[in-house]
C-alpha cells in the first residue's frame, strides 16, 4: 500500500513545548509533577508522562478542586497545560503551595491578551468556539464579564445588544467557518474588531487534509485522541473531500478489513498525537 504522510501531521509547538516543560522536570528528579487536567489530548502519551513521574489532577475543564498529596521530602510542582486557564484558576493554583509553571501554548496566551485588551477598553467579546472546551473555558475568564460563544449563525442572532465588540477564535476551528461568521456578525454591528486567532498550526494541518485528497489519497487515516478537537475537525475535514476516513486513536482501531481496499491512503494527525504512534500506523499500513 502506498502511505502519504501529511507533512504538518503531529505534535504542533505548543503542544511539544508542554511536554518538554513537564517532563524535564521529571527527568531532573522533581517529584511530584502534577498538571491541572490532561497535559494533552493523547491517553498514550500521558501513559509515558504517567510512567515518568508527571501526574494528572483536576478535571478536564479545569473547574474542580485540586487535591493532591505528597511526602514532606518531596518538593511538588504544578504545571499548566497548553490549554491555558482563567485567571482565578491561575490565582487558585497558585495558592496551592508548591511551585507554579505555567506551560499554556504562546499562541492561546496571545489571544487571552487580547481578550484582555479589549475588555480593558469596554468591548464585549464573542469567541468562537465549543464553550465546554478547556481552551474557551479560560478564555472566557478574561472577557470581565462580558463574554459570549457562539458556534452558528443563529447563535449570532440569539446575542443581545452590546457596544463595541471584537470577534476571536479558539485556535483550533476552521478558517472559513471563522470568516463566515466575521460577516454576518458585521451585519448588525458593522464596527466589530475581528481578530483572526486561529493558530498557524491549525490551518498547515488542515491544508494538508486538503493535499492529501489532491495527490491521490483514495482513504484518509487521522490519528489523535478521540476528545481531541483539532483531530476530530481534520476528520470532519476529510470527510468533506468526500473521502473514506478513518478516525483513529492507534492501529490497534482501524479496520483492517475495509482499509485493505484501498491501493493509496493519505495519513495525517492532530497536534497531540506523538511521532511514535504516526510511525507505527504508516509503517504497517505499508506492509498490506
Amino acid at each position: 500500500m502506498k502511505v502519504i504522510r501529511s507533512q504538518s501531521a503531529g505534535f504542533c509547538w505548543g503542544v511539544e513545548r508542554a511536554i518538554d516543560i513537564a517532563a524535564k522536570f521529571a527527568d531532573d528528579g522533581r517529584h511530584p509533577v502534577y498538571t491541572d487536567g490532561p497535559l494533552i489530548h493523547n491517553k498514550q502519551m500521558m501513559d509515558r508522562l504517567t510512567q515518568k513521574g508527571v501526574r494528572e489532577v483536576g478535571d478536564y475543564q479545569s473547574k474542580s478542586t485540586v487535591e493532591v498529596s505528597h511526602e514532606e521530602k518531596d518538593e511538588p510542582i504544578m504545571v499548566v497545560r497548553a490549554h491555558g486557564i482563567s485567571p482565578d484558576r491561575r490565582k487558585y493554583l497558585k495558592n496551592l503551595e508548591m511551585e507554579f509553571r505555567d506551560a499554556t501554548c504562546p499562541d492561546v496566551g496571545i489571544i487571552a491578551g487580547k481578550i484582555r485588551l479589549h475588555a480593558k477598553k469596554g468591548f464585549s467579546t464573542v469567541i468562537f468556539g465549543d464553550p465546554q472546551h478547556p481552551e474557551v473555558i479560560g478564555l472566557m475568564g478574561y472577557t470581565e464579564g462580558k463574554g459570549h460563544v457562539i458556534q452558528t449563525k443563529e447563535d449570532i442572532d440569539n446575542l443581545p445588544e452590546f457596544g463595541p465588540v471584537c470577534l476571536v477564535s479558539q485556535s483550533t476551528m476552521f478558517t472559513h467557518e471563522f470568516e463566515e461568521l466575521s460577516q454576518h456578525l458585521k451585519i448588525n454591528n458593522p464596527e466589530a474588531v475581528i481578530i483572526d486567532t486561529i493558530c498557524g498550526a491549525t490551518k498547515e494541518r488542515q491544508t494538508g487534509v486538503v493535499e492529501l485528497a489532491a495527490e491521490g489519497a483514495e482513504a484518509i487515516v487521522v490519528i489523535g485522541g478521540k476528545h481531541s478537537a483539532n483531530t476530530r475537525k481534520l476528520a470532519l475535514l476529510a470527510r468533506q473531500q468526500k473521502l473514506p476516513t478513518y478516525h483513529i486513536e492507534t492501529w490497534d482501531d482501524l479496520d483492517l478489513d475495509e482499509i485493505i481496499n484501498f491501493e493509496t491512503v493519505g495519513v495525517t494527525a492532530g497536534a497531540s498525537t506523538p511521532d511514535f504512534i504516526i510511525d507505527d500506523v504508516c509503517k504497517k499500513l505499508e506492509t498490506l
